[in-house]
């Protein structure tokens, strides 16, 4: 096959290229912009573009197929070029399904916990040697990329993100892959963006849910409501299996877990988390991996990437920074510190980063969203606001959306400043963002705090 990548420096689009690659196929592809590490991961692999550009003398008759990413505009001109050639023209997710589509899908949907049960998976499939191809949204440690494909694995397991396909297929990604099974993890409403009320964003789960193969499996969080009720409603058209948070205790190292009499010792912690790992062990148990040995293969397994991940600690103090930004994980991600450290003073701070998260009408689904914090702070940055072209929103909004109980700033040397006159005996520090605080290094950050306990 000789594919070509429209937008080829993309987080998703370079791990496909990457993973086509590997397997043979003659890949190509162009750009206006590469950022790393996508552009050493390119190189590497001896596909990274001569120069950044959108070129249509690479757009001939001898491609088998076009790749076409989000960064890319629909007047892209090697596209118009593909359109005029009459070369098929593939989505990211599109594309997964047309080498997947005689494979089993395993499909992870949700608003949350979608990396980290699809990581989970994969960690147990991995220590037990199934051999699977996969897409995951997140770099996994172990992994130098982050999608697979072969011949020969007889499953696939995706990562079914909800977000639009590409700038020409305004489908969510999720809706291509027709799972032979899946699961959905919890449902609050995202990307306000594509999905201006709440029932619009719901439906497209439900089409989700619809899209499972007849004979196929749907598993589902019973103590979502919103998940439960589409759980509810197919488990007559098809085979469905609930879940829940788990039996579990936190201990010094992370969690005891109890399950059928046993007792399994994790270093996950959070209600949260473990409700995840319910979740991936059921889907585990659909391709044939016995929940024991599930459980028992994830005793050394720390956490998905930018999820919960600990950064620097020392005696009494620990320093975490996690990916959360909607409201639903921000919540969840201070339960689980506050869960796991209960005498301990936390400090959470928050970007608010997102299109979705500057929009002056989503603020108040942040109301508490971060109530379990001792001290919690919200940063957000004007000139990010003023350039996606939203509405302006000041100090004021930002705090009434909370509920109050939140020290509002929108200078990064404001937020450092505060983290470095804090007494860090016995606390924790939660960092939550889809960014970094406009130009935080969380690794130099943990470094100097811990230097500076006494």
């Amino acid at each position: 096959m000789n594919v070509h990548f429209i937008a080829i420096g993309g987080s998703a689009m370079h791990n496909l290229a990457i993973a086509l690659s590997r397997k043979g196929e003659i890949v190509t592809g162009s750009d206006d912009e590469i950022f790393e590490p996508s552009r050493t991961r390119l190189e590497k692999q001896g596909i990274l573009p001569a120069k950044l550009d959108w070129d249509v003398a690479k757009i001939t008759t001898d491609l088998d197929a076009v790749i076409l990413g989000m960064h890319a505009r629909i007047d892209n001109p090697e596209l118009l070029k593909a359109k005029e050639l009459k070369i098929p023209i593939y989505s990211y997710p599109e594309y997964l399904h047309e080498q997947s589509k005689d494979k089993i899908r395993v499909v992870i949907g949700g608003s949350h916990g979608k990396t980290t049960i699809t990581s989970m998976l994969l960690h147990a499939i991995n220590k037990l040697g199934i051999n699977v191809d996969y897409m995951v949204g997140a770099q996994l440690e172990g992994y130098d990329c982050m999608v697979k494909l072969s011949e020969d694995a007889k499953i696939m397991i995706l990562e079914g993100d909800e977000y639009l396909s590409s700038p020409i297929d305004r489908r969510p990604k999720f809706h291509l892959y027709q799972p032979t099974i899946a699961i959905i993890s919890g449902i609050a409403w995202d990307h306000i963006n594509v999905f201006p009320t709440f029932e619009n964003y719901l439906e497209q789960f439900d089409i989700f849910c619809s899209l499972i193969d007849p004979n196929g499996l749907l598993i589902y969080n019973s103590e979502d409501i919103e998940v439960n009720r589409l759980g509810q409603k197919y488990s007559s058209k098809l085979k469905a299996i609930p879940y829940s948070t788990p039996e579990f205790i936190p201990t010094d190292n992370g969690t005891k877990l109890t399950y059928e009499g046993n007792n399994y010792e994790l270093k996950i912690f959070g209600p949260h988390n473990l409700q995840n790992l319910i979740g991936a062990m059921r889907l585990g148990e659909a391709i044939g991996i016995v929940p024991a040995d599930f459980l028992t293969a994830m005793n050394d397994f720390t956490g998905a990437g930018k999820r919960l991940q600990k950064v620097a600690e020392k005696t009494d103090f620990v320093f975490y920074k996690d990916f959360a930004h909607s409201p639903s994980k921000l919540k969840a991600t201070t339960n689980a510190i506050k869960h796991q450290y209960p005498s301990r003073k936390v400090v959470a701070c928050m970007e608010l980063h997102t299109f979705s998260s500057l929009k002056k009408e989503f603020l108040p689904h942040y109301k508490n969203a971060m109530e379990k914090a001792d001290i919690a702070i919200v940063y957000y940055s004007p000139e990010v606001v003023e350039h996606k072209k939203l509405e302006p929103i000041t100090k004021e909004l930002v705090f009434d959306g909370f509920g109050g109980n939140v020290q509002v700033m929108n200078e990064t040397s404001e937020v450092l400043a505060f983290i470095r006159t804090q007494n860090w005996t016995n606390s924790v520090l939660l960092m939550m963002s889809s960014g970094n605080f406009d130009g935080i290094d969380y690794d130099a950050l943990g470094e100097e705090l811990v230097q500076n306990l006494k």
